[in-house]
C-alpha cells in the first residue's frame, strides 16, 4: 500500500520533488533534532535557518540585558542597540496578564434568556473551567472573569478572561471554552453555537513602557533640540496618516519578532494582536509616541504581548532555551517587558535616523554586507567587497557583481 506524503519520511518526501542534487543536499542540512523537526509540524522537509545576534545597551527597570534577535534583515540589532544606548533606563509596567476567550452565538432565538442565565450562573461556569483545566488552577490561574457581547446581524459573544500564568495559553482557553460549550449546549438546546476559540487582541495583556532622553543624546552636530522636535513631528504624522502608521510599526515589530521568534513564542499571534491594537479606535495609527518636555525627548509605548516562558516552542526548540537563558528570564511578564522596551528602542533609533541623516545611510552601510554575499562573495572577499561597495557611487546588484569581478581578476 502506497504512504500518503504525511506518513512518508523527510527523506521520502524530498525524493517526490524533482530538485537538483545540490538543493537535495541543502535541505538535508539539518541542526534541529530529526524527531523534534518531524513532530513539530506536519510534511517536514527540513529546517529554515535565521542568524541570532544579541542587541546591546538594554536596561530596563534598572536590570541590563542582553537580547537576542533571530532576523535575517541588516541594522535591526544595531539600530536597537544605538537606541537602547540613547534612551538609558526604560520603565516598563503590566497591569494584568490575561487571555479572553470567545464562545459566540448565531442566529439567536432568545439573546437575553443566554445573558440572564450566564450572570445567575457564574459558579457553576467557574466550576466547569476549574474542571477542564485543574494544573491551571493549581498554578494560581484560571477563569477570572465572564461577560457577554451582542452584536447586529443576530451574534452573541460571550467572553471569558482566563489568567494563563506565564504559557501563551491558546490550549488552555481553548480546553476550557470547549468544556463550558458542552454544558451551553445543554442550557440552550434551541441556540446554535458557531465556535468557541481564544482571542489574539489580548487587551487584557498590555504593556506600557517609556524613557526620557536628553535632547543632546540625539545628536553629534549640537542640533539635539531639534531632532528632538522632528522626532515628535514624525510621532505625531504617524498618527494620522495610515500609510506612514505601517511603516512606523513595522520598524517597531522588527525588534519585536526578532525577540519573539528567538524565544520560540508566536510571531502570528503577537503580529495579529499588536496591529489589531494600533487600529482599537478605529483608525490605523502608529504605536509609539514621542513629545518633547523642556530639554527632553519622551516617549511610551503600549501593546499586547501576551508571550510566553513555559510551553510550546519556548520548551522544544532548543535555541530557544538558550535564548531564554541568555536573557535570565523564567515568568512571562518580564519577557513581555523587555520585547516592548526593544520596540521602543527601535522606533527611536528609526525615527532619529529618518529625521536627521536619512534612514539609507545607516541602513545601506550594513546592507553592503548583504549584497556582497547576494552576489557570491566569499571568505576575506565579503568585507573587501564591502570595503569597495562604500566607496562606490551606486550600491546595487550590478555593482557588486562588477567589483567582485574586478576583486577576484587583480
Amino acid at each position: 500500500m502506497e504512504k500518503k506524503f504525511y506518513q512518508m519520511t523527510p527523506e521520502e518526501r524530498r525524493q517526490t520533488l524533482d530538485l537538483k542534487e545540490q538543493t537535495q543536499e541543502i535541505l538535508r542540512q539539518m541542526t534541529l533534532d530529526e524527531d523534534i523537526a518531524n513532530n513539530l509540524i506536519e510534511n517536514q522537509i527540513s529546517e529554515f535557518e535565521l542568524p541570532m545576534g544579541l542587541a546591546q545597551n538594554f536596561v530596563i527597570n534598572d536590570k541590563k540585558y542582553m537580547i537576542p534577535f533571530a532576523t535575517e534583515e541588516p541594522s535591526v540589532i544595531a539600530a536597537a542597540s544605538n537606541g537602547a544606548k540613547m534612551a538609558g533606563n526604560f520603565t516598563a509596567k503590566i497591569t494584568e496578564r490575561l487571555m479572553r476567550g470567545q464562545i459566540v452565538f448565531y442566529d439567536l432565538q432568545n439573546a437575553s434568556k443566554i445573558a440572564d442565565k450566564i450572570s445567575v450562573s457564574t459558579d457553576e461556569i467557574l466550576s466547569v473551567a476549574q474542571t477542564a483545566y485543574p494544573s491551571i488552577v493549581k498554578r494560581g490561574g484560571g477563569l477570572l472573569d465572564i461577560s457577554t457581547r451582542l452584536f447586529d446581524e443576530n451574534f452573541l459573544s460571550v467572553d471569558f478572561k482566563i489568567d494563563v500564568r506565564d504559557a501563551m495559553g491558546a490550549n488552555i482557553v481553548n480546553s476550557i471554552l470547549e468544556s463550558i460549550a458542552e454544558r451551553f449546549r445543554l442550557w440552550f438546546p434551541e441556540e446554535k453555537i458557531l465556535f468557541s476559540i481564544l482571542s489574539n487582541f489580548a487587551t487584557e495583556s498590555l504593556v506600557k513602557v517609556s524613557c526620557e532622553i536628553p535632547v543632546e543624546k540625539l545628536s553629534k552636530t549640537g542640533n539635539g533640540a531639534d531632532v528632538a522636535d522632528k522626532i515628535s513631528a514624525a510621532s505625531r504624522f504617524s498618527k494620522l496618516d495610515p500609510y506612514r502608521a505601517a511603516t512606523h510599526n513595522k520598524g517597531i515589530m522588527n525588534g519585536i519578532n526578532a525577540v519573539v521568534l528567538a524565544t520560540g513564542n508566536d510571531t502570528r499571534a503577537i503580529a495579529a494582536g499588536i496591529h489589531a491594537f494600533a487600529s482599537h479606535d478605529g483608525k490605523y495609527r502608529g504605536l509609539a509616541t514621542w513629545w518633547v518636555s523642556g530639554d527632553r525627548l519622551l516617549g511610551e509605548l503600549e501593546l499586547p504581548l501576551p508571550v510566553a516562558t513555559v510551553g510550546g516552542g519556548v520548551k522544544v526548540l532548543p535555541k530557544a532555551q538558550a535564548a531564554m537563558e541568555i536573557l535570565q528570564i523564567t515568568e512571562a511578564q518580564e519577557l513581555a517587558k523587555v520585547i516592548a522596551a526593544v520596540g521602543l528602542a527601535q522606533n527611536l533609533a528609526a525615527l532619529r535616523a529618518l529625521v536627521s541623516e536619512g534612514i539609507q545611510q545607516g541602513h545601506m552601510s550594513l546592507q553592503t554586507r548583504s549584497l556582497a554575499l547576494s552576489v557570491g562573495a566569499k571568505g576575506e572577499e565579503i568585507a573587501q567587497l564591502t570595503q569597495l561597495l562604500h566607496q562606490s557611487k551606486l550600491m546595487n546588484q550590478a555593482t557588486a557583481e562588477k567589483l567582485l569581478t574586478e576583486l577576484r581578476n587583480h
